[in-house]
């Protein structure tokens, strides 16, 4: 947590406390979108581009539920390595609007071949849904490509950049993204419950997403009785937004803005590298791409009794999860030292001789 969202929280308290619902005309309305400009720099895009939302699952079902699956386009590409909460989302709502869901499988638990993605778009696709980032394996897809040819087949792409925003450089204008969602959770230091939604300027007013609220509406204080949909990126959020998210949600990204995207991933890589290399040493499998341009801010290390070592590595406060199928994810980031590094896998090390890690055992934790 950045040292100033104490401070930032307490304003948020101030301002309820002495305005009460007056702070909403004082502040709170354009907030969503005041913050969604400090975020904006980061992914590349402009001013007035990006909304806030509570989530990456509702800003995607909100994408879903704007477009029209008749005509012959009844297609969404996914992959076997985007995140599951997207999929849940995008397949519950695909089945009533009457979509069909195609995903394109990984041969090794690590990567897509991008060349049978690219095949698996065609025409009859209405929406590529893929992540920049896959959330297990740190896999990188090349979003530019992939956009290129979703476009040549006319349809849209959507990309789930919450494992890439602050690990690696996202630039959705070059790309060509038309839809993309993130959070400050993870790499950008923001907390929980605020997420955010680009939408590209040439698309943003042409569709009208079905998952909808007052805040989308043109004149929202008129409380009518039919949606009028208003222009801009307020017109893909939907309810109430969270505001004591918000004031939380902006000092790590100003953190990320000032140490600089291209250092940070510049010391991300050497970092991965050096987890690779310690886990070679070992003989640890590496559930993670081996070129370090094809590769994320993490590395997953499969090591004997996982999820019990995760456990054990977190209580001696080295901060670390755990995922099925893959092993112990390590995230360092551009606040962790390479002694952090040692002494995290020192650890592994340590447990699995001691047989410590057998503490954990049947200690089933949701959280993992």
């Amino acid at each position: 947590m950045p040292r100033t969202v104490p401070e930032r929280l307490a304003e948020y308290a101030r301002e309820w406390s002495d305005l009460g619902v007056r702070a909403w005309a004082a502040d709170w309305w354009e907030r969503p979108l005041a913050v969604g400009n400090e975020i904006a720099p980061l992914i590349g895009a402009g001013t007035n581009e990006v909304a806030m939302v509570p989530n990456v699952s509702l800003a995607q079902s909100s994408v879903v539920s704007a477009l029209d699956f008749g005509g012959g386009r009844d297609t969404i590409v996914m992959t076997a390595l985007d995140f599951p909460s997207v999929r849940y989302a995008v397949e519950a709502l695909a089945g009533r609007l009457g979509a069909r869901v195609v995903v394109v499988p990984s041969h090794d638990g690590i990567s897509v071949d991008e060349e049978e993605l690219l095949s698996a778009i065609d025409e009859r696709t209405r929406l590529v849904a893929i992540s920049h980032v896959a959330y297990k394996s740190a896999y990188i897809f090349d979003v530019k490509a992939i956009a290129d040819r979703a476009h040549q087949m006319g349809a849209l792409i959507s990309v789930d950049a919450f494992h890439s925003v602050g690990a690696i450089p996202v630039d959705v204008k070059h790309d060509g993204i038309d839809f993309l969602s993130a959070g400050v959770l993870k790499w950008l230091c923001g907390g929980p419950g605020a997420c955010f939604l680009y939408i590209a300027p040439e698309v943003r007013d042409t569709l009208a997403p079905a998952l909808t609220g007052w805040v989308a509406h043109s004149r929202p204080f008129a409380f009518e009785e039919t949606m009028d949909y208003t222009h801009g990126p307020a017109r893909w959020m939907n309810g109430t937004p969270v505001i004591p998210a918000l004031y939380a949600a902006t000092e790590g990204p100003k953190i990320i803005r000032r140490a600089g995207i291209e250092r940070i991933r510049e010391k991300s890589k050497r970092m991965t590298a050096m987890l690779v290399q310690l886990a070679d040493d070992r003989g640890y499998r590496v559930n993670a791409p081996r070129d370090p341009e094809k590769r994320g801010g993490t590395i997953t290390v499969d090591v004997p009794h996982g999820y019990e070592v995760a456990q054990h590595l977190i209580s001696r406060n080295i901060v670390v999860d755990y995922r099925v199928g893959g092993g112990v994810r390590i995230s360092p980031h551009f606040f962790n030292s390479e002694s952090e590094i040692e002494s995290a896998v020192g650890e592994i090390d340590e447990v699995l001789a001691s047989g410590d890690w057998k503490k954990f055992e049947k200690r089933n934790s949701v959280v993992t």
